[in-house]
């Protein structure tokens, strides 16, 4: 059996990235992936300007009198006129610095002295106080996103703040599916003996278009191998990538790798891993095909250890893996295994700290632990786990997407 790391170098060493590309308007952009870098050709902020409601003032003129005449009034998004020495100008956050002005002094260390006078009651002033500088946030020129980067709504605001109102980004992949098995019923269908319903379908409904790509299931497909090889075929035709669960064995009754075969290339793995000891990769003609376990835990879990990484690099992105958190466990495992296991667990607090609980039944089976659970666990190879070790967890859903 390959390892994990080995698995998974093989399968992203073969990634081909995509090169279709379309320019969309930013309120379309989030999460897609930047096909070329964006450049600021401005400065943020345009100009100095007040960080806050107060007065804007010379240093030098409140060395000399702490009592000052107020010239005039700046809101923000206008133009003011320069500061004349020995006054004050009021300003209001946002607002641009006037020539002659090198300091703020917020409203509530100030008090009015007639109509048109104040006082400054600051303890201590500095020059420089309270004042944005022109480009202090990004100035012209600099590449503040990088190709490859998947759009946040963070990000969004970042681009918008220096005025660009679309971007070049990678177009989504489309991934197409289909659903073979004599023994599955779906949603509606009356129960049957013998017979399961079909969760992996619509766990990869839901993880497909999640990731920002378009989905096209092709229903179920009759369970022989000519009708396999047929839906291979059209699958192939009109996706980027091939993603199906089950039928990857060496069973009488499994036509995926006979079919898969038979139109291209097969590299069949058992993983050293638990769940999802089985996985598939190859091409059906130039396409890329990936086949996930029948087991529901089984199939979400390579999903996302293999499938997602895969996917987001095929797609452009810089970010393909996520990144683990280091914290205690709130568990025991006491029988080591040969294989690297990835436990559903959640994050729970106690006395003011986090810890990581796993569920307690991890059987490949046992789709409720996926919906209990917040992500990952990992347990080496040949390892225990006593409470208050260091675990390494990884959610889900990483914040950066």
């Amino acid at each position: 059996m390959k390892t994990f790391e080995e698995a998974l170098y093989y399968l992203l060493s073969h990634v081909q990235p995509t090169d279709k590309t379309e320019n969309v308007a930013i309120h379309r952009a989030l999460g897609r992936v930047l096909a070329e870098p964006i450049y600021a050709d401005v400065n943020v902020p345009p100009h100095n300007n007040s960080m806050m409601d107060g007065y804007a003032l010379h240093s030098f003129d409140l060395e000399q009198n702490s009592v000052l005449e107020v010239g005039q009034r700046i809101p923000a998004g206008t133009e003011p006129e320069p500061l004349k020495p020995g006054t004050a100008a009021r300003i209001f956050t946002g607002a641009p610095i006037p020539e002659g002005a090198n300091m703020v002094v917020m409203q509530e260390e100030t008090e009015q002295v007639g109509d048109h006078q104040i006082r400054i009651t600051a303890e201590s002033t500095q020059p420089q106080q309270n004042i944005r500088y022109k480009g202090e946030d990004i100035a012209n020129g600099d590449e503040i996103l990088k190709r490859g980067h998947k759009l946040r709504p963070q990000d969004l605001g970042l681009i918008t703040s220096i005025g660009i109102g679309q971007v070049s980004v990678y177009q989504p992949l489309k991934i197409a599916t289909f659903t073979t098995g004599s023994e599955l019923l779906e949603p509606g269908d009356a129960p049957q003996k013998g017979k399961i319903y079909n969760a992996n379908r619509y766990v990869l409904a839901g993880l497909v278009p999640a990731l920002g790509f378009e989905l096209i299931d092709l229903g179920s497909v009759e369970d022989t191998l000519e009708a396999t090889v047929d839906a291979m075929q059209q699958a192939a035709s009109i996706a980027d990538v091939v993603v199906t669960t089950g039928g990857v064995s060496v069973g009488e009754e499994d036509h995926i790798k006979p079919a898969i075969e038979q139109l291209g290339s097969l590299d069949m793995w058992a993983v050293k891993m638990k769940p999802g000891k089985p996985l598939a990769y190859g091409k059906i003609g130039d396409t890329p095909f990936i086949g996930l376990p029948g087991n529901p835990v089984s199939a979400f879990a390579t999903f996302n250890l293999f499938a997602h990484p895969y996917l987001l690099k095929m797609q452009g992105a810089n970010e393909i893996k996520a990144k683990p958190v280091w914290l205690e466990a709130a568990f025991e495992w006491t029988k080591p295994g040969f294989r690297r296991e990835f436990a559903r667990a959640k994050l729970v607090n106690k006395n003011q700290k986090t810890y990581v609980k796993i569920y307690p039944q991890q059987g490949s089976g046992v789709l409720t632990s996926t919906v209990w659970a917040e992500g990952f666990v990992v347990i080496p190879e040949d390892t225990t786990i006593a409470k208050g070790d260091k675990v390494a967890f990884y959610p889900f859903n990483p914040i950066n997407e």
